[in-house]
C-alpha cells in the first residue's frame, strides 16, 4: 500500500504540473495498465495556431514578390507526447510532432513550387524526445534525497528554467528562443542525445546531462586579423557536452517527473525559486585568420529567478507570475545567429536600399557571444464570477541583448494577454512584439509583429 500511495502521489504531482487552472481536466488521457493504476500510460496532445500581422525587414520578398508587411496563419506546434510508468521505477517517454508550418514554407524536405507537395505542405513529423528512465532512489526511500538516471534523445539540457520550458503553459505567447542557444544547430529542436541524472535533495532540485552534440560543419570566413574573425558552428568529430541546472525551491515544491518547466501556474501553487545553470561544449565553433583555423569552446552560463503565487483575497483568485534570467554566452569571437520564427520572407536580390543584416522577413539577432537579460511578468485578474467564462492574464516581457558582433546593444519588448477558456487547456493569446533591425553594426531601427494564438491541449 505504501508503494501504491507513493506512485499515486507522483502521478498527482505530474497532473498538477500539466493542469494549471483547470478543474475539469482531471487525469486527462490516462490508461491504466494494471488494476490498481500503479502502472499507466499518459497521452498528451496539443496544437498552437498563429495568426500574424508582421512588418518585414528591408530587402524582403515573399513567394517572388517584394514585401514590407505580411499577414498569415500558421501551425506553430502540433505535438503528441506519450509516457508510460512500466513499473514503480521504470518509465519510457516519446514525443513527436511538427513545427512551423506556414503557407510558404515548413513543408516536408524538398517540397517546393505548386501541387500536392508544394511549398509549405505535408510537413515532416519527427521525434522531439525519446528516452528511458530508471528511478534509482525514489522519493521517500532516502529521507529527502531522490535520484533517477536516463538516456536517449532528451530535454534535460540544463542552462536555465526556460531552456527546459514546457510549450503548453508559457506566460507569454512563446519562448524568446534565445533560451535555446543551440537550436537546430548542434541540437535537434532543443534536444541532444545523451545520458542524464535528475532528482532532489530537500528543496534543491538538480539536473545534469552528458551528451553528444549533433555535427555542425559551417565553413568560417577567412579574416585578415583576429579582431575581424567570426566564429561559426563547426564541431568536427564532436566532443561530449556537459549541461546542468540547480534550482532551490523555497516554497511549494514542483514536480520533476518530467523535464518540462511550467511557465505560469495560474495561482494553483505558491512558488519562489532561484536557479543557475551551464552548458559546456569543447571545440564547438571555429574561426579562420589568414588561412589558419582555430577551434573555440562553447561556454554558456545563466542565473534566474521564478515566482508564481496567489495574491489578494482568496475569493478573487488573482495570481502574479514573474521570471527573470541573465545569460553569459561565449561561442567564440563575434559569434552571432539571426533567427525568425516561422519566417516567410527571403532576400530580394534587386533591393537597392540597405537590407537588414539579420536577413529578410522577421529575422533578428537572437543568439551570440555576449550578455542577455530577459524578464517577463503577468497578472491573473480577479475572478468576477463563481465560474467565469474567461479568465484574463495581461503580461509583458523585456529583453536586453549586448553582442560582441554588434556595436550597439538592443532592447525590445512584448506585451499581450492570455484569455483562458479552460486554463492552459483552451486559451487565446494576443501579443505585440518589437525586434531590433540592424542595417549596419552601429545602425539600428525597430519593427513590430502582432500575433493571435489559438491553443488547445488534452
Amino acid at each position: 500500500m505504501k508503494r501504491i500511495s507513493l506512485l499515486a502521489g507522483i502521478l498527482l504531482l505530474s497532473l498538477k504540473g500539466f493542469s494549471q487552472g483547470s478543474t475539469e481536466y482531471g487525469s486527462g488521457l490516462k490508461f491504466n495498465l494494471n488494476e490498481d493504476g500503479s502502472k499507466y500510460m499518459r497521452v498528451i496532445a496539443w496544437n498552437q495556431i498563429w495568426l500574424r500581422s508582421s512588418e518585414m525587414n528591408p530587402g524582403t520578398m515573399i513567394n517572388g514578390e517584394e514585401a514590407t508587411t505580411s499577414t498569415d496563419i500558421g501551425n506553430r506546434r502540433l505535438r503528441v507526447l506519450l509516457y508510460a510508468q512500466i513499473s514503480k521505477r521504470y518509465m519510457v517517454l516519446t514525443h513527436f510532432g511538427i513545427n512551423n508550418q506556414t503557407f510558404a514554407n515548413g513543408g516536408a524536405v524538398s517540397t517546393t513550387g505548386t501541387g500536392g507537395y508544394g511549398a509549405g505542405k505535408k510537413p515532416g513529423m519527427f521525434f522531439h524526445d525519446a528516452w528511458n528512465e530508471y528511478a534509482v532512489v525514489l522519493p521517500g526511500e532516502a529521507k529527502n534525497f531522490s535520484l533517477s538516471l536516463g538516456g536517449g534523445l532528451h530535454y534535460y539540457m540544463g542552462l536555465s528554467r526556460i531552456t527546459m520550458a514546457s510549450t503548453l503553459n508559457f506566460l507569454t505567447i512563446d519562448s524568446p528562443i534565445l533560451s535555446w542557444p543551440l537550436i537546430e544547430n548542434s541540437d535537434q529542436f532543443a534536444r541532444q542525445m545523451g545520458i542524464f541524472a535528475k532528482g532532489k535533495y530537500g528543496k534543491l532540485e538538480y539536473r545534469f546531462s552528458y551528451n553528444k552534440p549533433f555535427a555542425t560543419n559551417i565553413t568560417p570566413a577567412d579574416a585578415l586579423s583576429p579582431d575581424a574573425a567570426v566564429a561559426v558552428d563547426n564541431n568536427g568529430n564532436t566532443k561530449w557536452s556537459k549541461a546542468g541546472y540547480l534550482e532551490y525551491q523555497f516554497l511549494d515544491q514542483e514536480s520533476n517527473l518530467l523535464p518540462y518547466k511550467v511557465g505560469s501556474y495560474l495561482g494553483t501553487k505558491k512558488v519562489f525559486n532561484v536557479g543557475a545553470g551551464f552548458y559546456l561544449a569543447p571545440d564547438g565553433t571555429r574561426t579562420s585568420v589568414n588561412g589558419e583555423v582555430a577551434k573555440h569552446d562553447i561556454n554558456l552560463f545563466s542565473v534566474d529567478v521564478f515566482a508564481d503565487m496567489p495574491i489578494g483575497k482568496p475569493e478573487n483568485k488573482m495570481a502574479v507570475t514573474a521570471y527573470s534570467v541573465f545569460y553569459n554566452y561565449d561561442f567564440g569571437p563575434n559569434y552571432l545567429r539571426n533567427l525568425g520564427i516561422m519566417n516567410v520572407g527571403v532576400g530580394n536580390p534587386d533591393f537597392t536600399g540597405s537590407p537588414a543584416m539579420a536577413g529578410a522577413g522577421n529575422a533578428q539577432p537572437t543568439i551570440g557571444s555576449g550578455n542577455i537579460w530577459y524578464t517577463q511578468a503577468g497578472l491573473l485578474l480577479p475572478n468576477a464570477n463563481e465560474k467565469p467564462v474567461v479568465r484574463i492574464q495581461p503580461f509583458g516581457a523585456f529583453t536586453y541583448k549586448n553582442f560582441e558582433a554588434l556595436e550597439k546593444a538592443s532592447t525590445q519588448f512584448d506585451i499581450g494577454a492570455n484569455f483562458f477558456l479552460d486554463g492552459h487547456h483552451a486559451k487565446i493569446t494576443t501579443q505585440y512584439s518589437t525586434r531590433p533591425v540592424y542595417t549596419a553594426p552601429d545602425t539600428k531601427t525597430s519593427k513590430g509583429e502582432f500575433i493571435l494564438q489559438l491553443q488547445v491541449y488534452l
